[in-house]
């Protein structure tokens, strides 16, 4: 799964009001890079978001973990400064910059001050097109990595769902985690890593969101600038990931008073004509708040959980219709049987007048909120670009959401929920349920 973007801890310093209009420039740099601004001059301020589309999908078999632990790296000192240099030179400027590695892109994230900006944008080029990549910093960015993966070994959520990628994609690069393996990651070389920075990082499959005090024009020539070193090609990236479970219960052992459940089945892609009408559907089953049918039925009328929640998962190589909670190992068969009576009662029965209109009311009411600062805008512009969405969906994604009707709900909610085909990865010591079953 995808992490959420990561927003700047002073991004909503510069928040816009919630009512704001957001108008959205489509412009193209000299060099050919496509880019979405926000232009606002209010404030002394730029945020730039770079999503190189591919992320650790791309790495070789025999280098899993590669591009995960490049992008930790590419701050540990660029050109001529090592990581302790680079790093004050970054910090002098009161720039902010983070490198993040994801399955299906790498994020680069800047914030920079318009007096400063030329010498930032120098900063980002030169770790972006010409990181150091010293062994020092390979190891102790290595030793992380392996702390992360350790930590992750004795998270049962993190354990449920990398179960459930492993049964669902077999040999796909969505069956292994981003961060690779103990054993692939300490076998890593620096030629591996050189070799990783070359495929993820290209201008042949970018795309690029800026807000703040720059104008189009300005904006193309600084993106040329950052990423002109950068690769015109890119590598190819692997095909669609079949989704390989079938309805069932998958228990791993784990020494815990409480089971952590991930289920799912294969789900609908973003550009299908359902998609929206998928989107209120989740909302009512699962979304986020106490009204969901989940919520409802799961925790408040049963107090099965305390939290449970269901995702439409816009991986680009497979979509999903999953969900996770966790309850007692005493009651999570029966959570688990109250999951699939919905499921199935939604799929047969539909939703109500009352579900409807409520979630299209939470959802139409939420989304100007997103909109609260530049590095959170630039993040969604970049986001968009990423899912081939059209410039103009930010003015008419609630009339889209508005437009889904009851019956849209009852034909989508038999065609995508499919209760035969949930399968439930369970991690502790459920009782009444084995490993196998």
């Amino acid at each position: 799964m995808i992490k959420p973007l990561i927003v700047a801890a002073f991004a909503a310093l510069f928040a816009l009001p919630a009512t704001a209009t957001i108008e959205i420039e489509d412009v193209t740099s000299p060099g050919g890079i496509s880019a979405w601004l926000v232009e606002d001059r209010s404030i002394p301020f730029v945020a730039l978001e770079f999503w190189f589309i591919g992320g650790a999908t791309l790495d070789a078999p025999e280098a899993r973990g590669a591009t995960h632990l490049m992008m930790g790296l590419l701050e540990e000192g660029a050109g001529d400064l090592n990581a302790q240099d680079y790093a004050a030179a970054v910090e002098g400027l009161a720039a902010g910059f983070s490198f993040e590695s994801y399955r299906d892109a790498v994020v680069v994230s800047a914030r920079m001050l318009s007096q400063n900006r030329d010498t930032a944008a120098d900063l980002l080029r030169a770790a972006i097109s010409t990181p150091r990549f010293d062994q020092d910093a390979i190891e102790r960015v290595r030793a992380q990595v392996l702390a992360i993966i350790q930590s992750n070994a004795r998270d049962p959520e993190e354990i449920a769902a990398a179960t459930f990628n492993t049964l669902a994609y077999g040999d796909h690069p969505y069956a292994f985690a981003q961060e690779g393996t103990a054993e692939s990651v300490a076998a890593l070389s620096r030629d591996d890593i050189l070799t990783a920075h070359r495929a993820a990082l290209t201008r042949g499959r970018v795309v690029v969101g800026a807000a703040g005090d720059i104008s189009a024009a300005e904006l193309g020539q600084l993106i040329d600038h950052i990423l002109g070193d950068l690769p015109a090609e890119a590598p190819p990236r692997p095909g669609p990931a079949d989704f390989a479970l079938t309805g069932g219960i998958t228990v791993v052992d784990f020494p815990s008073p409480q089971s952590v459940a991930f289920f799912g089945h294969a789900g609908i892609e973003r550009d299908d004509p359902d998609f929206f009408a998928a989107f209120v559907l989740n909302q009512i089953l699962g979304g986020s708040g106490f009204r969901s049918r989940l919520m409802s039925e799961v925790r408040e009328k049963r107090g099965l959980t305390y939290g449970i929640g269901s995702f439409l998962s816009l991986a680009d190589l497979s979509p999903g219709m999953l969900g996770q909670f966790s309850s007692s190992n005493d009651l999570v068969g029966q959570a688990i049987d109250v999951v699939k009576a919905q499921w199935a009662d939604l799929a047969t029965n539909g939703v109500t007048q009352e579900e409807r209109d409520a979630a299209i009311r939470y959802m139409t009411g939420e989304y100007p909120l997103r909109f609260d600062g530049n590095a959170t805008i630039a993040g969604i512009l970049a986001a968009m670009q990423s899912d081939e969405i059209p410039v103009d969906y930010v003015t008419n994604r609630n009339a889209y959401v508005e437009a889904v009707t009851l019956e849209d709900l009852r034909r989508v909610a038999a065609r995508l929920l499919r209760p035969d085909d949930l399968h439930f990865v369970v991690v502790g010591q459920p009782e009444g349920l084995s490993p196998g079953n």
